[in-house]
């Protein structure tokens, strides 16, 4: 009886705590590239970097020459060939992080408007050793369990390297950081899986330090999820409950649509009163993209407001924050 009773009540909680999870929209914001100014040096070029025996300036290149937004390429990339040309031609060094003016003299000669050049540090591998405990059965029937140690190791990889974008008109840096990205992997005794090899992990590595500076200058797409309302903040009459609750199962299956249908005829049956209703047509107004309706319909739920709400509260911070983005975003797409 009493483990019956522990039973029933960890289930009545763990439905209590499933209950309490709100139902969910996915959100996908187009947001700007961080550094700001490489939307007006679209026309780029990548030196040979200096020390860079696992390839990084052409991981960089392929992944600026083939970044697309919305199906249109971001950059034009200059090619390595027609760079190495100029470079021969000129009788200019392009190993390493060029200076500033002959960055300049090299976008000049081929036209480009930004120059990036770099430095990569040789990899590094560090190892040590551990033991970790194993059990086993003592005999055939496994009656008792004994406890063994096996000898393990750690390595640690890392990689960095510096960069540098210079703007061949104002001659001066665009930006310029260190980039250092690391990996841990594990090996034990009993284990069949071999440790990658330093010039593997390099590899890797290098993607990663490709993929973090190409954000970086690179307007991207985020998602996140928006926690809808699920209870009515008024006294609502059945017609009014299952008008919300059509509302929430149709946007659960993707139908923002008919969704937007069912709250616009939730507000006008109760007479424009219920903030929970004005609300969650602003969400689905946000997750289609069309933020200046959600602004308004966040900020007719917050007028409503009675006690503050903490979904409500974040709505309209947040759909501020999107609009400003936004229009940074399509102030670096058209530049």
């Amino acid at each position: 009886m009493e483990y019956k009773t522990l039973y029933i009540a960890g289930i009545s909680i763990l439905l209590l705590f499933l209950g309490g999870c709100a139902q969910k929209v996915k959100v996908r914001a187009l947001e700007p590239a961080e550094i700001d100014r490489v939307a007006y040096t679209k026309r780029i070029a990548i030196t040979n970097f200096k020390n860079d025996r696992v390839g990084l300036a052409g991981k960089i290149e392929a992944k600026l020459a083939k970044f697309q937004i919305d199906g249109k390429n971001y950059f034009r990339v200059i090619s390595r060939n027609d760079l190495k040309k100029v470079i021969q031609e000129q009788k200019l060094q392009s190993s390493g992080l060029v200076d500033e003016k002959t960055a300049v003299k090299l976008g000049e000669v081929v036209g480009a408007q930004a120059i990036v050049s770099g430095r990569v540090s040789t990899p590094t591998k560090q190892d040590s050793y551990f033991y970790e405990n194993r059990v086993k059965c003592a005999d055939l029937k496994c009656k008792e369990i004994v406890t063994y140690q096996v000898r393990c190791m750690k390595r640690l990889f890392s990689l960095s390297a510096d960069l540098k974008i210079v703007d061949v008109a104002k001659t001066d840096i665009i930006y310029a950081d260190t980039i250092t990205k690391g990996a841990m992997y594990k090996h034990c005794s009993d284990d069949s899986r071999a440790l990658p090899s330093t010039e593997m992990a390099a590899q890797n590595l290098a993607n990663q330090i490709a993929d973090s500076f190409t954000y970086k200058l690179t307007p991207h797409y985020r998602n996140f999820e928006v926690s809808l309302l699920e209870d009515p903040d008024l006294d609502y009459t059945d017609r009014q409950k299952k008008l919300l609750e059509v509302s929430l199962e149709y946007i659960e299956h993707g139908r923002l649509d008919k969704a937007e249908q069912f709250l616009t005829q939730l507000i006008s049956s109760t007479g424009e009163k219920s903030y929970v209703a004005f609300y969650n047509l602003g969400v689905v107004k946000e997750a289609q993209g069309d933020y200046e309706a959600a602004k308004e319909y966040y900020e007719y739920a917050d007028h409503l407001m009675v006690e503050p709400v903490e979904e409500i509260n974040k709505a309209v911070v947040r759909i501020n924050q999107l609009i400003a983005k936004r229009k940074k975003t399509m102030e670096q797409l058209n530049r």
